[in-house]
């Protein structure tokens, strides 16, 4: 017997440590602009940006996550931001460290992504380790050079791991962190990550064709979601459009998006994950407030049904952003939140809340 228990100490011993499961995330929100182009530089407004009752507000509305977007040029105000973070996991919200760096040419000078976590990361050392998971970047865009972001991806994972080592990181593909981008990652050999991805098709819809600066987006606002019938649809958002934006709205109409289309287009995503076993994160998604209401509700929850039928957690871009819950900025001290938003996405409106 005593053999036998020594056999499996030195077993268990030759496997090396436990590696911790990824931390469990399911319905998030993003933090758009605290520390990202903030309204106020100003110290002592920015620390308090969001009341502990609005913050409260979101726990109690369904979510359990947040996703920080942090501007790593205010590198001044981290005391801040490790502020923030505490007082937003006090309300039992997990948070999700995002640097949004704006005027950072990555394809050409890597060293500032590294320069960010070489120093962020100890910093999150001293927070929670269940409730802070970083991320390495939002967004990377890399035109056809997926492998230069995954090599890069890779040292900044070690870079952090040093400072976090049982940390869930949050890992992302090229392409401005595109399914398509997702799909040309190769898994790194860690088993604490999660696979991100952002979700805003078809941008048609959900930004009003805002790739076009020209386009009528007011036609475009007028395109219904799920589409039913493509030339009735055409022609009711067409109309007194330029030639170009005609196209554009004819062309998403023949596509017939709907609940079904929004489901296969992430089952890209979780057909990915199942084949290199691993864990995904809808990171954001979001549609314009300014389209039409059936339309925009529909969408939202098309890609939270989605999303969840396929065991995938998900993000709304953003709290304080016109893609999402609209919430001004700054923020009063306890805003209202859209309830049509929070209804979509399977959330409690605060009027519900008071019943």
């Amino acid at each position: 017997m005593i053999r036998l228990l020594v056999a499996l100490v030195l077993g268990l011993l030759a496997l090396g440590p436990a590696r911790a499961d990824p931390v469990a995330l399911k319905r998030g929100v993003n933090i758009t602009n605290w520390f990202r182009y903030p309204a106020n530089r100003d110290p002592a407004v920015l620390g308090q940006y969001l009341s502990d009752p609005a913050l409260a507000d979101l726990r109690a509305a369904g979510f359990d996550f947040v996703r920080l977007a942090v501007d790593p040029a205010l590198e001044a105000d981290r005391p801040l931001v490790l502020a923030a973070i505490r007082r937003i996991q006090a309300q039992g919200l997990t948070v999700v460290v995002s640097p949004h760096p704006h005027d950072w040419r990555l394809e050409e000078d890597p060293a500032p992504l590294r320069r960010f976590w070489q120093s962020m990361a100890p910093a999150l050392a001293s927070l929670d380790p269940v409730r802070t998971v970083p991320e390495v970047l939002n967004e990377p865009v890399f035109p056809r050079a997926a492998a230069a972001w995954a090599e890069l991806q890779g040292k900044v994972l070690a870079d952090i791991r040093r400072a976090l080592p049982g940390s869930t990181v949050v890992l992302t593909g090229a392409d401005w962190g595109s399914i398509g981008g997702l799909l040309a990652l190769r898994p790194v050999a860690d088993a604490n990550v999660i696979y991100s991805f952002h979700f805003y098709d078809p941008s048609e819809l959900t930004s009003l064709a805002a790739y076009r600066p020209a386009a009528d987006h007011a036609g475009f606002a007028r395109l219904p979601f799920p589409v039913a019938d493509a030339a009735e649809c055409g022609a009711a958002a067409a109309k007194g459009a330029d030639p170009v934006s005609r196209d554009l709205m004819r062309y998403y109409c023949s596509l017939g998006w709907d609940n079904a289309r929004i489901a296969a287009t992430i089952g890209q995503a979780t057909e990915w994950a199942k084949v290199h076993r691993v864990r995904l994160l809808a990171g954001e998604f979001g549609a314009s407030q300014e389209l039409n209401r059936d339309a925009r509700l529909a969408w939202l929850a098309a890609v939270k049904e989605a999303c969840e039928a396929q065991s995938i957690p998900w993000a709304l871009w953003g709290l304080e952003d016109g893609m999402g819950l609209g919430v001004p900025r700054p923020p009063p001290y306890r805003p209202r939140l859209n309830a049509g938003v929070l209804t979509a996405l399977g959330l409690v409106a605060q009027n519900e809340r008071r019943r």
